[in-house]
């Protein structure tokens, strides 16, 4: 069976165990306890010297970080719908995993850190590029319902945990319509599941 390594909280974590539940794939998942430095050991270190997670393992194949995972789910068992063939399609979707990796990350990701972990970041620059990050999904998300495309892809599943769990950093997404309502609607897909701290539109 596909084996995940997790860690509850982790957005990353997260995205990987929504697409795979989007999908419908059944996994086994292996709890990775970050707090404790459980990705230091050496098993995990075989699998990722990065030592990060999270790490995923479909029959042997080995495949780390969260955007590569996606790719792989997405083009091995997606078929076109979550990530396109088509240069353009895919440029697309490429572009919103490099968001997700940025301004996402270092702005909304760390900010939720610093106050759950205590991660030694710095709050304002952090605060600076998350209120980038989600004046640019804003402005995508208002004039199409979807990051890349016409259609939910990788492209959504990649930014959409860190948005959701921004309230946690100390983000308010009042002043984000159209990321509110994009949010309302991921939450529709057969097979979605959410995680500790995310806020689901839906429940007000």
């Amino acid at each position: 069976m596909m084996k995940l390594y997790n860690f509850e909280i982790s957005g990353n974590c997260y995205k990987i165990r929504l697409l795979l539940s989007l999908l419908g794939i059944e996994h086994e998942l292996v709890p990775v306890d970050l707090r404790q430095g459980e990705n230091f050991e050496p098993a995990l270190l075989k699998l990722n010297p990065r030592a990060q997670i999270p790490v995923l393992d479909d029959d042997g194949t080995i495949i780390w970080d969260s955007s590569a995972i996606l790719t792989y789910l997405a083009r091995q068992y997606g078929g076109e719908r979550w990530l396109p063939t088509d240069p353009l399609g895919m440029a697309e979707v490429v572009q919103w995993l490099a968001v997700s990796e940025n301004e996402i990350l270092y702005g909304l990701a760390r900010a939720r850190a610093i106050k759950l972990m205590n991660k030694p970041w710095n709050p304002e620059e952090c605060r600076k590029l998350g209120e980038q990050a989600l004046e640019v999904v804003e402005q995508q998300l208002a004039k199409s319902s979807w990051l890349a495309g016409h259609t939910i892809t990788i492209a959504d599943i990649a930014c959409y945990p860190y948005i959701g769990l921004s309230g946690d950093g100390g983000f308010s997404l009042d002043p984000y319509p159209a990321i509110r309502q994009w949010m309302a609607r991921i939450e529709t897909q057969p097979g979605y599941i959410t995680m500790p701290g995310l806020m689901r539109v839906g429940e007000g």
